[in-house]
């Protein structure tokens, strides 16, 4: 981390993730982006690593009176996959009824973004490879669970969890779901993945359709060798 014990930005962040994976030398790995913010992470990540990058689209579904307190989360595919945060759940006083519309509402959510980010984009090969799940930090872990999940049905021969920052008992629980977990810093207490950013402003959908490009750009570059 910086002087200021924050990452300067999501890039920083990503380059500095990089190295820690790097150093791990995962053999055949492909790096899978939560976007939006785990793209700019992310694409450093692939970067180092010469590795292909795609996308693992999930949607948190918040408690109705406080969004930012997710209640469970949804992902993409041919079986959507829904992580429910228990605790949650039962404290606020979700219903199956609420839960099921949220869950209709995010795939419709989920499939826009898909059109809009990946087009006819051909997706990465995950089976009998790493599959290295990525995201600019952690709070709950509903979004990355629900991601682990639908990533760990694609069958890769290792899942890797690979994120600047998140909480002690978080990352305990996540440990459980990914058979490597990379997390830079894990500060007690732990307020907000923001606060750890100097810089943590919103990335705008073209930016991460532009990121996309720059990937698929350097892999269908000629070999100067």
């Amino acid at each position: 981390m910086n002087g200021f014990g924050r990452f300067s930005d999501r890039a920083d962040a990503g380059r500095q993730l990089a190295a820690a994976v790097k150093a791990k030398a995962y053999t055949d790995p492909v790096v899978l982006a939560l976007p939006r913010g785990g793209v700019p992470v992310a694409l450093e990540v692939a970067r180092a690593i010469a590795a292909p990058l795609d996308l693992v689209l999930v949607r948190k579904i918040g408690v109705d009176f406080q969004p930012e307190l997710a209640a469970a989360a949804v992902v993409d595919g041919d079986q959507p996959e829904i992580v429910v945060n228990d605790d949650v759940v039962e404290a606020a006083g979700v219903s199956q009824d609420y839960l099921d519309a949220q869950v209709e509402a995010k795939l419709a959510e989920i499939d826009k973004r898909r059109q809009l980010y990946l087009k006819n984009r051909a997706r990465a090969a995950i089976k009998d490879r790493t599959a290295i799940v990525v995201d600019d930090g952690i709070a709950t872990g509903a979004s990355i669970r629900a991601a682990l999940h639908a990533m760990r049905r694609k069958q890769p021969a290792q899942l890797v969890l690979a994120v600047p920052v998140a909480p002690v008992e978080t990352l305990r629980v996540l440990r459980d779901e990914a058979d490597d977990v990379i997390c830079l810093a894990s500060p007690e207490p732990f307020y907000a993945i923001g606060a750890h950013y100097a810089d943590f402003r919103q990335i705008p959908d073209d930016e991460v359709v532009a990121m996309l490009a720059a990937v698929d750009a350097i892999e269908s570059a000629p070999s100067s060798g």
